[in-house]
């Protein structure tokens, strides 16, 4: 007797990286999953992200560790400047290898979009797909489009950012019933903007940073403006950057979305105008980079190396959520890393979900909320640790003194705290855990893990 659950429909919103992630496990598990977009295509933009330990076992797993490594350019530290390009003390990273089995890889976020959807069949990712109406019953749950589409499944998740539709229809519902805590009613923060973007492929008899075998991380703090910058050496010979313009109390919402030039939906981007507008106001900002024939460079000689369109400005708006999920409905978090860890944790419980009634999806989501809240919590205060640092002002100075003083056994200690969460995927085969810091344990992935083990042994009965 097949005693295998019942596997729910997946209604996935949002083909960003971490809805492709879900989708990709979803598709190695084999549980159902339509998966909506928005936009008519989805065309990669950003700079770059760090990929270290937290996530190379879930890599490994899915078959692609080696094109991570492939694309990656190993990073070893942050080696940060005053505004005068004077050297401050560098950032370590090299314990981590030791605690947690791996070292730390800058990719770029292009590179590693197109990498995750591959691992999902292109004509299972629906695009033009706007969400206008979302409806729940007892049995289920179903969506609207604005093409006048309907979907029907068993769960819905949001995976489409911090101005998520699903989240604004899950927390008027649960407002209009008194269930939404004051935390989740109130506006995104917000206290930067920045300014994204990758050059062209460049030469690197032109560029002799770009020989270094590792990546060269290098950041510069404005003494008086306020602004920081950071530009990455990449493994296909460019250099990515990013801006970060610190905005003052003074400055509102309303202030910064009178800047939009487009009527776009997505508050979190600007228009065309608006980015030159800032590469325009940066661009005399010195970098610690010598270009052909050992000249001094600045940021507007990297704009000139970067494709107009590829150069993005964005607005950080950070907060962790209270409510993450609602009857049939339930959201990933934003940022790569953190979305890439809910998708693991949330396909490791959807495939052990015993049956497809309200009351088991619910008690699942519970599960998955115990376990990535707190992560999500620990990742965001790390975030602003180092946002503090980057910051001007009194706050940004005793951040950066504690950083570039503290002595390097207590960074070690502090490193080890920031790989911890290591989770892996329950139903594949496992990885061997490696280093000297032992991982949190993952509720998930034992639930998943004991689920595949009792599937197999009534295969082998069977």
């Amino acid at each position: 007797m097949d005693n295998t659950p019942k596997k729910p429909t997946v209604l996935i919103v949002g083909a960003g990286l971490g809805g492709l992630m879900l989708a990709a496990l979803f598709e190695k598990s084999g549980i159902p999953y339509i998966m909506l977009e928005k936009a008519e295509s989805v065309k990669p933009l950003g700079s770059v992200m760090t990929v270290g330990p937290v996530l190379m076992a879930i890599f490994q797993q899915l078959g692609i560790y080696d094109d991570i490594l492939a694309i990656g350019k190993y990073m070893t530290h942050i080696r940060m400047h005053n505004e005068s390009l004077k050297p401050l003390k560098p950032t370590d990273y090299t314990p981590v290898e030791e605690q947690a089995g791996y070292g730390f890889y800058v990719v770029a976020r292009p590179m590693l979009y197109d990498l995750v959807s591959k691992l999902v069949p292109l004509h299972k990712i629906l695009f033009g797909k706007k969400v206008i109406n979302i409806s729940e019953t007892d049995t289920g749950v179903t969506i609207k489009t604005s093409d006048d589409t309907t979907y029907q499944g068993d769960i819905l998740v949001g995976a489409d950012g911090a101005h998520s539709t699903v989240r604004q229809y899950m927390y008027k519902e649960l407002k209009a019933n008194g269930m939404l805590p004051k935390l989740d009613q109130e506006d995104l923060p917000f206290s930067c903007t920045c300014l994204v973007g990758q050059t062209n492929v460049l030469d690197p008899e032109m560029y002799p940073l770009l020989k270094e075998p590792v990546c060269q991380f290098l950041s510069v703090m404005s003494d008086d403006k306020p602004y920081s910058w950071a530009t990455w050496t990449t493994s296909d010979s460019k250099l990515a950057f990013m801006i970060v313009h610190y905005l003052g109390k003074e400055s509102s919402k309303a202030a910064i979305m009178g800047e939009r030039q487009d009527g776009i939906e997505r508050l979190e981007e600007w228009g065309p105008c608006a980015v030159q507008a800032m590469c325009d106001e940066t661009s005399k900002f010195p970098v610690p980079i010598k270009g052909d024939n050992d000249k001094a460079m600045n940021l507007g000689d990297i704009y000139d190396l970067t494709p107009k369109d590829m150069i993005s400005k964005v607005m950080l708006e950070e907060k962790v959520f209270e409510t993450w999920y609602s009857g049939r409905v339930v959201l990933l978090g934003d940022g790569a890393v953190t979305a890439f860890h809910d998708a693991v944790a949330l396909s490791n419980l959807l495939y052990a979900l015993p049956s497809t009634t309200t009351s088991e999806i619910n008690a699942i989501f519970k599960t998955y909320y115990s376990e990535r809240h707190p992560a999500a919590l620990e990742s965001f205060e790390n975030s602003k640790l180092f946002g503090k640092i980057m910051d001007r002002g009194i706050s940004g100075a005793i951040a950066l003194f504690f950083v570039t003083h503290t002595p390097f056994w207590l960074w070690k200690i502090l490193l080890g705290k920031t790989v911890k969460h290591r989770p892996q995927i329950g139903w594949l085969e496992a990885v061997t855990v490696t280093g000297t810091v032992a991982p949190v344990v993952s509720k998930s992935t034992e639930i998943a893990r004991e689920e595949y083990t009792r599937r197999q042994q009534q295969v082998e009965t069977v």
